[in-house]
């Protein structure tokens, strides 16, 4: 057994684990593998050893990785920054977009995805701890977005995405977390299409399982330590 698959199997197995600690239902939090600088042939890995969904941060990196992978029945999210000039992309070539925190980014990625094509996943970004350093919607700001959201064509609302303060305690993470939890309970409450929490990561993904995410975004455990990239991006 390769060194990526016992990593898969051992996160998976800590999720499950987690779900049953917190009386979670079992299967209700879905992995997302975070796999941005790791090279298509390491997600070709860790997609044989059974990871269906991966995050992409950077988009150019991404587009020769969706193209390397086409071959493969594999789910793509972005969940980086987004700029104007890069919609057109991410309307063709990703099944998610998870950090939208302007109404004109996603009135850009509605008139650009293609009709052929399934609608578009969004998540709403929300800057939960409202932090100047990071992207995201202020709570008070998500509900108008989300009903402006609601009315684009081609597009589909799941969720929020949270990118919490970086915090070490259990308590403190679980307190920021259930604040994310009831905003999404009341996004729930008036639209049926939404079934997605992103939020959790390697350092506080416990306390995110405990507080109801739907889907935890995990790189290094996935993936193991990056080497030092490489100057086309990829790592050695």
């Amino acid at each position: 057994m390769t060194t990526i698959k016992k990593r898969f199997i051992s996160i998976n197995n800590h999720i499950a684990k987690t779900e049953k600690t917190f009386a979670r239902q079992t299967g209700s939090v879905q992995l997302l593998a975070v796999s941005k600088t790791w090279s298509s042939s390491i997600l070709r890995e860790v997609a044989m050893a059974g990871q269906h969904c991966f995050g992409e941060n950077y988009l150019q990196e991404a587009l020769i990785k969706i193209d390397d992978l086409a071959d493969l029945d594999l789910e793509w999210h972005f969940i980086g920054p987004i700029q104007s000039n890069k919609t057109r992309d991410l309307a063709k070539h990703f099944d998610w977009v998870q950090s939208i925190d302007r109404l004109k980014i996603a009135q850009r990625l509605s008139k650009q995805r293609p009709s052929e094509l399934s609608d578009l996943n969004v998540c709403i970004q929300v800057n939960i701890d409202h932090e100047s350093t990071k992207s995201g919607v202020l709570d008070t700001e998500l509900m108008p977005l989300a009903e402006q959201i609601n009315q684009l064509d081609r597009l589909t609302l799941r969720g929020l995405m949270i990118i919490p303060a970086k915090h070490d305690e259990l308590d403190q993470q679980r307190a920021t977390f259930k604040k994310a939890h009831q905003l999404y309970s009341h996004l729930a409450s008036q639209y049926p299409t939404i079934d997605t929490l992103s939020m959790g990561m390697s350092g506080d993904m416990n306390a995110a399982i405990a507080e109801g995410s739907t889907m935890i975004r995990l790189g290094t455990a996935v993936f193991g330590q990056r080497s030092t990239p490489t100057s086309s991006g990829q790592v050695n």
